[in-house]
């Protein structure tokens, strides 16, 4: 009966439903007064042939002729009344078998129909939910977030505009609310005053009136949006936004750290207190053609190497890990032993790169900008003049013609970096260069998280995903300052060490070799220590900071059956 309330509810609250209902009873009203008609000329006629029939029986007359069930009990005897018969006949073909349910159904069944589905839209959180994230768009970004929200047990839920999606997401087991993005009367049964996080990647317009209906309701809950423009971020500012990401510049910035040749400085990609995360190219220093051992990095400048990146995986490194020409560091350690790296091997570089940019939208702009400070030569190749911001160094074009690739230098290039939105176009133009140059170093972007192993296998050297990168600078806002996710499922956390490491030093503990974690910090007499010595004695219950990929991390605590 409560179902039956809320489902009447809903269809009553339609503004069309409640017509439609209206022109039904209408309906109705006009058949009851046919039916009338005819069962007064029915007693008409029958009087005129002599026959005498009560009421009740013009009324069952006309009703089984029209609904053409025709017991034939009562039959007329003259052509008046035959063909009299005959005009009900076709009025009940014409009203009761067709208009009528043909209206009914358009009308009222229907609509009903969805107003039952409906009943099945949340439109409101339970008061028990806590420090859980909403978000307002179920896209490639926040489809890898909710995994890692999943991995992590965070709570979330999706706010959706429409009826359809929320209904498709709810068969889908996707925690989901139905509401406006502008009523701030939707946030509130979100809960977002008990919520730890709001992030919002849908339009600039969208984004703002967002950020500005959440801080209606809660001046403190972090609001995390995406811009397109300075005025979307001059917007959202205003609104009150917590942080706005720039990814654009971040791809740009990490696709073109990424180019062999273009610089071996060590350049920060996250930072925890003092400790420091730093990536750089091997390319044109002597260490390529050396073993890890052999380099003496640590020796000669403290940092610690912690890993290799190596198509889009971070490999564990061992002493006798030969260094190649396309490896690039992953480095621990202070701001001055990262000075120090710099000082003794980041000056070595003495290749130059040349390198070509397939797309000049906001990404490509942003990789120009990078590549410049770098002091690294480029060319773009782009289809739309519109977007041409570089006119000087850039070639209007398809970057699948063969001509422009000439005019641009890819014959001579040592890299190209392919930065278009569209994932199947990055696939085609990365097997296209691989057949052209066996060589050619490609980097590209990619905007589908599931598309990355594809792109590795159609031959690009290095894949950055525009999803994982988003994702992770999100989910770092949440975990907080204790915690750092780098692109590409690189974690660096912190725990506490183990009891069963208690006494024992870094060498003896073997945590590298064991899960694929490096301990690049640790807490001994009350001071952090960065790039502990081997012999550093361990004790059960200081802090660890730890840097491995999200599945090291993962297999750290299983081996160890230490709780997060």
């Amino acid at each position: 009966m409560k179902a039956l309330t809320t489902v009447l509810t809903a269809f009553l609250e339609n503004q069309t439903s409640r017509r439609n209902l209206m022109a039904l009873f209408r309906l109705l009203f006009v058949l009851l007064v046919i039916v009338t008609i005819f069962s007064v000329l029915f007693h008409e006629i029958m009087e005129l042939e002599g026959q005498h029939h009560s009421w009740v029986t013009g009324f069952y007359w006309t009703l089984t002729v029209m609904s053409t069930l025709g017991f034939g009990d009562i039959t007329f005897q003259s052509d008046l009344g035959r063909g009299f018969s005959i005009v009900v006949l076709v009025t009940g073909v014409v009203y009761l078998l067709v208009l009528l349910p043909f209206t009914f159904i358009e009308f009222f069944y229907a609509p009903w129909m969805k107003a039952q589905e409906a009943t099945h839209a949340p439109r409101e959180l339970p008061a028990s939910m806590k420090r859980h994230v909403i978000l307002t768009l179920h896209g490639p970004i926040t489809k890898l977030l909710v995994k890692m929200l999943k991995k992590q047990q965070h709570p979330y839920a999706i706010l959706v505009p429409t009826l359809a999606e929320a209904l498709d997401l709810h068969a889908k087991n996707v925690p989901v609310v139905l509401g406006d993005y502008s009523d701030p009367d939707t946030y509130r049964k979100l809960r977002v005053d008990q919520a730890a996080m709001v992030v919002t990647t849908r339009s600039d317009i969208i984004n703002t009136n967002v950020t500005f209906s959440v801080r209606e309701i809660s001046e403190n809950v972090p609001v995390i949006a995406s811009a397109r423009s300075n005025a979307a971020r001059d917007a959202l500012e205003l609104s009150g936004v917590t942080h706005i990401l720039n990814l654009e510049k971040m791809m740009g910035q990490a696709l073109s750290r990424r180019v062999i040749g273009g610089d071996s400085k060590a350049h920060v990609i996250g930072m925890m207190d003092e400790l420091v995360i730093a990536e750089s190219a091997a390319s044109g220093t002597d260490l390529v053609g050396k073993t890890i051992a052999e380099s003496e990095l640590k020796p000669l400048t403290g940092v610690t190497l912690v890993g290799l990146w190596d198509h889009g995986k971070l490999e564990p490194v061992a002493p006798d890990t030969p260094i190649r020409e396309s490896s690039i560091f992953i480095l621990g350690g202070t701001r001055e032993q990262i000075e120090q790296y710099n000082h003794h091997i980041g000056q070595q570089s003495s290749k130059k790169s040349n390198v070509v940019i397939i797309g000049g939208g906001r990404v490509g702009r942003a990789t120009a900008r990078a590549l410049n400070e770098q002091e690294v030569e480029w060319k773009m190749i782009e289809k739309i003049a519109d977007r041409v911001q570089f006119p000087d160094r850039t070639v209007i074009g398809d970057g699948s013609e063969f001509d422009l690739l000439v005019l641009a230098g890819l014959h001579e290039a040592s890299s190209v970096i392919i930065t278009t939105h569209d994932d199947d176009t990055n696939l085609f133009l990365t097997i296209f260069y691989r057949r052209l140059r066996k060589n050619l170093q490609i980097i590209s972007r990619c905007t589908q998280e599931e598309n990355v192993p594809r792109l590795h296998r159609a031959g690009a050297d290095v894949v950055l995903s525009y999803a994982t990168m988003s994702a992770n600078t999100i989910l770092n806002h949440l975990r907080g300052s204790e915690n750092l996710l780098l692109a590409e499922g690189v974690s660096i956390f912190t725990t506490k060490t183990p009891q069963c490491l208690d006494g024992v030093t870094l060498a003896e503990s073997q945590v590298r070799s064991r899960t694929g974690c490096s301990i690049i910090a640790c807490e001994l007499d009350g001071k952090r220590r960065v790039n502990p010595d081997p012999d550093t004695v361990l004790s059960a219950g200081l802090p660890l900071i730890m840097i491995g990929s999200l599945e090291a991390e993962d297999k750290f605590f299983e081996i160890y059956a230490h709780k997060k």
